[in-house]
């Protein structure tokens, strides 16, 4: 989350009002994350969040929005998106979710309770797989599809643009790499993996935890703008690259590995081409966020609060997920 587009107190009172959630209080710029604008939003009715979207237009933003009303109302703890409130007219054809400010397509979700836990132990990994196992249940009948738009097709884009700012080793890997989740996504195996609405970016810092360290409860998870149709492997996988590895080596943790894992598939046991195709999907998960962090850190946009994530994390993470492949 970051500032790029500023927000005056009148033009966020003026949407909260419209929306029927009070008086505004206080406004105040969310700092981290690279995406979208954030200000979180207090009113004589509650705590919320104002997010101002920066590269997603208003067609696509109703598969995002609408896939967060569809979990919390299957009782998945997700921010859920304010509607217009009752008499305030909605031209024919809008969407009562999506609103605009400052001429930029908007939303305003309820604040989650909690904090991010960024040392995770074993007892938070689980709670992560049980209720991601969940929202991928919840979302099997969510009618709306939208690709994920981070994805391969993403990447064969991307890649060439970063080559140039890679040394030689960088390079060589991010070129066998992208090979060989070509080869892998053209493959039969892969075609028959199931699939749906996926987060594709449940990271520590978009999940919420109440409770104590030694029983954490998980109150939420949040920022869904990264979601798209994709193969719930992928999104499996993308959580365990962040939950359970070394964060200064890349190195799997295997205690909060075997958590997430057996706590996802108490709900949803995984299929023997998922289990196979497993070490594939965390090598593509690695390369994903490796190839954006890349892009973001060497083509910046520019932001009043912007910090830029570390590319060479995910570069040790690939590594790793190549040299020692994880088998469920």
């Amino acid at each position: 989350m970051a500032v790029y587009t500023e927000v005056s107190e009148g033009e966020a009172g003026a949407l909260l009002q419209s929306l029927g959630l009070g008086e505004l209080t206080a406004l105040r710029g969310i700092e981290g994350g690279i995406e979208n604008t954030n200000y979180f939003a207090s009113s004589t009715q509650g705590e919320w969040v104002l997010t101002l979207f920066e590269r997603l237009t208003h067609a696509q933003l109703p598969f995002y929005l609408h896939l967060m009303k569809h979990l919390a109302q299957h009782g998945v703890p997700v921010p859920e998106p304010q509607a217009k409130a009752a008499g305030v007219r909605v031209r024919a054809g809008e969407d009562d979710i999506l609103h605009t400010v400052c001429g930029k397509p908007a939303a305003v979700v309820n604040r989650l309770r909690g904090k991010s836990e960024l040392a995770p132990g074993p007892a938070h990994c689980a709670a992560v797989g049980d209720m991601l196992a969940r929202a991928h249940l919840a979302a099997r009948d969510y009618e709306l599809r939208q690709p994920n738009l981070r994805g391969l097709a993403w990447w064969n884009e991307t890649v060439p643009v970063i080559l140039p700012h890679l040394d030689e080793s960088q390079a060589a890997l991010i070129r066998a790499e992208l090979a060989y989740q070509n080869h892998t996504g053209s493959s039969s195996a892969y075609a028959a993996l199931p699939r749906g609405a996926v987060h594709a970016d449940l990271f520590r810092d978009n999940v919420m935890f109440e409770g104590t360290p030694e029983q954490p409860v998980l109150s939420g998870f949040f920022d869904f703008y990264f979601a798209g149709v994709d193969t719930w492997l992928f999104d499996l996988a993308v959580t365990l690259n962040d939950w359970a590895v070394d964060l200064p080596t890349g190195t799997t943790d295997a205690a909060r590995t075997q958590a997430l894992l057996n706590a996802y598939q108490a709900v949803r046991p995984l299929a023997d081409a998922e289990r196979r195709l497993l070490p594939a999907m965390l090598r593509a998960g690695a390369l994903r966020f490796w190839v954006s962090r890349l892009w973001d850190f060497h083509l910046p946009r520019e932001a009043s609060m912007l910090k830029a994530h570390d590319p060479g994390h995910f570069e040790r993470v690939l590594r790793q997920r190549i040299a020692a492949p994880l088998t469920a």
